[in-house]
């Protein structure tokens, strides 16, 4: 993940196919607009942009076919060379947390992606199959700890017997993890539309920063909220670079506008 964000820069563009948007792009909403809609989002981003987060929901919505449509979408950036985030926010026990698990992150699983995003509140503990196949096949995962949007806060600032925050609690288990492992396997989810109030001091991993752009965060805010946890931080911006479709070039461009935004701000 380094070598990609030093070679392309931190940005994550989100691809949310949603019925909205494939209407904005003159689309229908169907499977043929979703192929169409992913189709130009490759040829646009698979040149420039370093990390690419599809929104697994508004493929799976299709069924099978949309499914389709996703596999082709992650094969496709990830032979250019881009990093792949699946927003699956997947999380489960036991045997159904390790099939999620070989679906996302196992090579041979027509699904395998560079990193997932997951959900902590089965237990961090329960999150093992994930982090077993990061570590096996060298990919990553992203643990939601403080999210951007405005439901989320009663939750995970919710304090928790040990007195640290549940969201600062997801912080420090992944702080444990990565240590025993000798490797940042486990990314955090950490929104940037607000002041997160986690203490990220002793985290050295990757941060996926949703909410730039259409939520409200700038780019030149990112400093303020992330401090010196910002070589692997990740701000997203779907909807404020997808309005540019559907036309290639503009897409593109809008794309590398708002990496420049971000590394300015970062440097």
């Amino acid at each position: 993940m380094t070598a990609a964000v030093r070679a392309r820069g931190r940005l994550c563009v989100g691809i949310d196919p949603h019925a909205a948007m494939l209407d904005s792009w003159g689309l229908d909403d169907s499977v043929d607009g979703l192929e169409r809609f992913s189709r130009i989002c490759v040829e646009a981003f698979a040149d420039d942009i370093g990390v690419v987060k599809p929104q697994v929901a508004f493929f799976e919505r299709f069924g099978s076919g949309g499914f389709a449509v996703l596999e082709r979408t992650i094969a496709d950036l990830r032979s250019a060379g881009v990093l792949v985030i699946a927003d699956a926010k997947r999380g489960d026990i036991g045997s159904t947390s390790e099939a999620y698990a070989r679906a996302w992150l196992e090579p041979s699983s027509p699904l395998a992606s560079d990193a997932v995003t997951v959900s902590p509140y089965l237990g961090v503990g329960a999150l093992s199959p994930f982090v077993e196949q990061a570590a096996e096949h060298g990919c990553g995962l992203f643990v939601l700890a403080r999210t951007s949007n405005p439901d989320g806060a009663g939750l995970q600032r919710a304090v928790t017997d040990g007195g640290a925050s549940v969201g600062q609690s997801v912080v420090d288990e992944a702080v444990v993890v990565n240590t025993r492992l000798n490797d940042d396997v486990m990314g955090l989810v950490v929104g940037a539309t607000r002041g997160h109030g986690l203490d990220l001091e002793n985290f050295s991993g990757p941060i996926l920063a949703p909410g730039l752009g259409a939520q409200g965060a700038t780019a030149a805010e990112l400093p303020g909220l992330f401090g010196g946890s910002s070589e692997l931080l990740l701000p997203n911006s779907s909807r404020d670079v997808l309005r540019h479709g559907p036309d290639v070039a503009e897409l593109r461009d809008a794309a590398r506008r708002v990496r420049e935004q971000v590394e300015d701000a970062l440097a």
